[in-house]
């Protein structure tokens, strides 16, 4: 019986790093979540059923690729889509 695999979203993959398939699938569950709008890390966690450490974790990874943005000032942070990660699949 063949398992259907998840669509990976195209900013998921990051080019500083190393991409395996479970962070790939993870950094998808998180985009996909703030496609709907921005954030916290918490409601993060709760809408893509992962922990706190690894929405973080994924976060922080797509912050240093500018594909999220975190809106610091009075915590809780708000995390959004910067925007720049569409325009660089249209680059390619």
């Amino acid at each position: 019986m063949a398992m259907s695999k998840e669509a990976i979203h195209p900013n998921a993959y990051l080019t500083e790093i190393r991409n395996i398939r479970q962070g790939m699938a993870s950094r998808t569950k998180i985009l996909k979540a703030l496609e709907l709008g921005n954030a916290t890390a918490k409601a993060l966690t709760k809408k893509s059923k992962l922990t706190y450490n690894v929405v973080l974790h994924h976060l922080w990874l797509l912050e240093a690729e500018k594909i999220v943005l975190c809106k610091r000032g009075k915590k809780p942070y708000d995390w959004g889509l910067t925007g720049i990660g569409q325009q660089r699949l249209k680059d390619v």
